[in-house]
């Protein structure tokens, strides 16, 4: 998830593209990375859904698992002094003398992975904002009494809303029926209208419905806020991003902290580590083929955000000194990341339970505020005060990721993989062209997600996107190290290390392959492998239409190639080998891992 930072300063002269300055240290890449911790508040209650009691585990073996991969990302960005973009465009250049058509795809992964952080930021924050102006009183709220009191009598034994509740609820007495439908009558009689407005909606077959409503407008709103932000460039941008790191992460870590030292840990909620035995069953299952399988969707979701600090060792073009500074960055911002979702998530389910975290506030996010709360407080002010964090962590990461993707963009088109158009750069030396793209794009995605079920469908989509990046970036950790063994590298990854997260790729094939169907949506795999092949005709045109064949001088200068030169294939057939392994474990894992009935 790349982005640059205050020194990232964009000049221009006439006749001359506009360059990159070096003037940042390895603190500024780590303040750039603290947007990645409040992820885990995006799916922590899907989760919990999926592993049930295992759900602590599995963002614990995640985020090891992105700890260790971190280090071929730290070996493989000093290669490149002179881009910014990101990992995926450092690693994209050793599939060039393989296939053309690897490294376009590797990079569009990354993107369309990552941007829908603006989109689902936006959805969460709406969801924060209907509830703080228009709420949906509670059951036994005095006004919900007082509509009882005034119109309950409508209800009688005979009412058809009472016995077609008792028809669906069997056993039922016909005096809680009538309670029952009394309250929700009340409910619906007292829910301000706009919580049920929506101006139309579109169903897209195989896809989804995209919803017009509220949630939409909201989001839409709040992202066009942003957009003007980041508009005037990134330097106030990355200067925001580090007073509200403070801000968020400080009382996010003592959230974390305080249920371990006041003893409201409960030891049965993270004991017994076992899958549910179906998807939000809330209940204790086994480790069957069924339970491998929430297991494994659990741990592909996780990757969406327990990776993300790979944001760290983005900036080697920027960075004073990448031979101290990148290694410093990952480091220090995997630490940083490791202390959130190892502790956020146990003392999350020690006081909730995997049962208590299956509350629909907790699963789309919108209540997710109110639990941290009460985590350390019942106060009624100190809720406040976390519905007020949790918004401005939201947008803090969804600056992070519209700095980020958008730059991505940037650096594609620069390299000659994207289209021209998006490597147009502001006075402000904000990638504007880019920067549209990117919010066109995740107008159409807020839409999609502005209802709790499409908000994962987005997410299982996306992270398709992801972990085909990551399996193509770690193996392209040994392939630089067979072809471009030369280059001189600022920091070098142990030899066994590179081993590890090569073996590490194949596993996030497994999870791709087993954890995509576990979202609710038994073709989201295929959707996300339709949606990685859109970029192969839009390479084509710019590469063979536009550019001739051949790229533009500087997307392999730091390799010491130059005049179309791709380089001497010495890995030979082993590539092509890990790319036939990868896809044969994804089909075998989709075949094999089933969800439980």
């Amino acid at each position: 998830m790349p982005s640059d930072t205050d020194a990232a300063m964009f000049t221009e002269a006439s006749g001359e593209s506009r360059k990159l300055q070096r003037a940042l240290d390895w603190r500024g890449a780590f303040w750039v990375a603290a947007g990645v911790p409040p992820l885990v508040l995006f799916s922590i209650g899907g989760i919990a859904g999926v592993a049930g009691q295992a759900a602590f585990v599995v963002w614990i073996v995640s985020m090891i698992m992105g700890f260790s991969q971190s280090f071929t990302y730290a070996e493989i960005a000093g290669m490149f002094g002179n881009k910014s973009g990101g990992t995926s465009v450092y690693g994209a250049t050793a599939w060039l003398r393989y296939s053309k058509m690897i490294a376009p795809l590797s990079v569009w992964c990354n993107w369309f992975a990552w941007s829908p952080v603006l989109s689902l930021g936006c959805a969460i924050a709406a969801g924060y904002i209907l509830n703080a102006l228009f709420g949906i009183p509670a059951e036994n709220s005095q006004p919900v009494l007082d509509w009882i009191a005034a119109n309950g009598a409508q209800f009688t034994a005979e009412s058809q809303a009472v016995i077609d509740y008792i028809a669906a609820n069997a056993g039922t007495s016909p005096d809680d029926a009538i309670a029952a439908v009394q309250s929700a009558a009340a409910i619906e009689a007292l829910t301000p209208a706009v919580r049920a407005w929506e101006a139309f909606n579109i169903t897209i077959p195989g896809l989804g419905t995209l919803h017009f409503n509220s949630t939409f407008v909201i989001g839409a709103i709040l992202m066009l806020i942003i957009f003007a932000i980041q508009h005037r460039g990134i330097a106030s941008t990355a200067r925001a991003q580090k007073i509200l790191a403070v801000i968020v992460l400080v009382p996010l870590f003592l959230v974390g902290v305080v249920p371990i030292l006041n003893g409201s840990i409960d030891a049965m909620n993270v004991t017994d580590i076992v899958p549910p035995t179906v998807a939000y069953g809330g209940d204790a299952g086994s480790w069957n083929i069924g339970g491998w399988t929430l297991f494994l969707g659990a741990l592909y979701i996780a990757a969406w955000s327990t990776y993300g600090f790979e944001t760290a060792v983005c900036y080697t073009a920027e960075m004073k000194d990448p031979a101290r500074d990148t290694f410093k960055a990952i480091f220090f911002s995997g630490l940083l990341c490791m202390i959130f979702f190892f502790l956020i998530p146990f003392s999350f389910q020690g006081v909730f339970g995997a049962a208590g975290m299956l509350d629909p506030g907790i699963v789309d996010g919108t209540g997710i505020a109110a639990a941290l709360g009460s985590m350390v407080s019942h106060s009624n002010i100190v809720t406040q005060v976390f519905v007020i964090l949790m918004i401005m962590a939201l947008f803090l990461a969804i600056m992070t990721a519209m700095a980020g993707s958008s730059r991505t963009l940037y650096q594609g088109s620069r390299d000659g993989w994207l289209p021209k158009y998006l490597s147009h750069v502001n006075d402000h030396g904000a990638p504007t062209n880019a920067m549209w793209t990117d919010l066109g794009f995740n107008l159409f995605l807020l839409a999609l997600a502005s209802d709790a079920g499409g908000y994962f469908y987005v997410l299982a989509i996306s992270n398709v996107g992801y972990l085909t990046f990551n399996f193509l970036n770690l193996n392209a950790g040994w392939i630089h190290r067979i072809d471009s063994g030369h280059v001189k590298r600022p920091w070098k990854a142990p030899t066994w290390l590179i081993g590890v997260n090569t073996l590490l790729a194949f596993v996030n094939a497994l999870l791709l392959g087993a954890g995509a169907k576990v979202w609710g949506y038994s073709g989201a795999l295929w959707s996300g492998v339709a949606f990685a092949a859109l970029i192969l005709p839009v390479f084509w045109f710019r590469h063979y239409v536009q550019d001739g064949g051949k790229f533009p001088p500087e997307a392999l200068e730091d390799l010491g190639l130059s005049n179309g030169d791709l380089g001497e294939r010495k890995a030979g057939f082993l590539p092509y080998l890990a790319l036939i392994v990868g896809a044969a474990i994804v089909l075998w894992a989709n075949w094999f891992f089933v969800l439980p009935e």
